[in-house]
C-alpha cells in the first residue's frame, strides 16, 4: 500500500512552499541507491502529481525509517528513484499512549484515529460498548480496521511521522478489561464523575492507556469494572465532551504533562 501526500516541494501556493511528497513504501525500505517505486505509487507519481525528473520526494515504512531521493526516471509505467540517503529523523513522543476507543459513528471514529496519530499515539483500542452506536459484524469489523489503517498511514504522511500508530481489532470492553488488569501501566479513564485531574498523577512508567467511552458514555458495569481492573476516573473541566473531542483533549493533556508537548 502506497500512499502520496502532497505536492513537489518546488511548487508554490500563494508564496508557500509546499512539502515535498511522501510516499509510504512498506518495508524493506531502501536506505541508499536506488528505487523502482511500485505500480500504484508511480501511477500517483507521474499521472496525479505529475512529478517530474529532478523532483525531490521522501519515502518512509512505517517502522521508523525515511529516506528522501530524487526521481531519476520516468518512463512509461516506470519511475525511478535515485540518490536515496536514510535520514534520521525522530519524531516520535517520548510518551507511549494507547487509546482505548469505544466504538462510534464511522465518521467520528475517522476523525479519532486521524487526529490521535497526528498526537502521537501508539496504539488505538477500539471497543464494543454497550452504548456504542456502531456495531461491526467480523466482515464488517476486518473492512474497518484496513480503513482505519488507510487513515492512519494519510496522516502519518500529513503529519511527518514514520512510525504507523498501531491499530487494534475492535474487542468487546470486558473481554479487554480483563486482558489489562494485570497490566504494569498506567490507567485512566474520562468519567464525567471523575474525581481527579491528570496533573494531579504520577508520571507513568512505561506506557498511558487512556480510555474514553461511546457517545452516550460507559455504563455503571462497565466503569465499575474498569476501576476494578486498576483505572484511575479522571475529570477534564466541568464541561462533558463528544467522545471525539474527549479522545482530542485527553491525548493533548498526556503530551503536555509527559510528553513531547512539554
Amino acid at each position: 500500500m502506497l500512499v502520496i501526500l502532497s505536492r513537489p516541494s518546488h511548487f508554490l501556493t500563494r508564496g508557500i512552499t509546499l512539502q515535498m511528497p511522501r510516499f509510504y513504501c512498506p518495508a524493506p525500505l531502501p536506505l541508499n541507491g536506488s528505487f523502482d517505486l511500485p505500480p500504484d505509487a508511480a501511477h500517483h507519481a507521474s499521472r496525479v502529481l505529475r512529478l517530474r525528473v529532478g523532483d525531490a520526494v521522501q519515502l518512509f515504512d512505517g517502522q521508523g525509517h525515511e529516506s528522501h531521493g530524487v526521481i531519476a526516471d520516468l518512463s512509461g509505467k516506470r519511475v525511478l528513484v535515485d540518490q536515496i540517503k536514510s535520514v534520521n529523523a525522530q519524531r516520535e513522543s517520548p510518551l507511549r499512549t494507547v487509546l482505548a476507543q469505544a466504538l462510534c459513528s464511522s465518521e467520528k471514529m475517522d476523525w479519532v484515529i486521524q487526529k490521535a496519530t497526528e498526537l502521537g499515539v501508539t496504539e488505538i483500542q477500539p471497543l464494543d460498548t454497550e452504548r456504542s452506536v456502531a456495531r461491526l459484524s467480523a466482515e464488517r469489523a476486518e473492512k474497518r480496521l484496513q480503513h482505519w489503517q488507510q487513515v492512519a498511514i494519510s496522516a502519518c504522511e500529513q503529519s511527518g511521522r514514520n512510525v504507523l500508530p498501531i491499530i487494534q481489532p475492535p474487542q468487546d470492553i470486558m473481554v479487554w478489561l480483563r486482558t489489562m488488569r494485570e497490566q504494569p501501566c498506567s490507567k485512566f479513564i474520562l468519567l464525567p464523575e471523575g474525581a481527579k485531574s491528570l496533573h494531579e498523577q504520577t508520571q507513568p512508567q512505561g506506557q498511558a492507556v487512556l480510555m474514553i467511552g461511546a457517545e452516550g458514555g460507559f455504563t455503571t458495569a462497565e466503569s465499575d469494572t474498569a476501576l476494578l481492573c486498576g483505572f484511575t476516573p479522571i475529570r477534564m473541566g466541568v464541561r462533558v465532551m463528544r467522545t471525539e473531542t474527549a479522545a482530542v483533549a485527553g491525548l493533548t493533556a498526556l503530551q503536555m504533562l509527559w510528553g513531547d508537548f512539554k
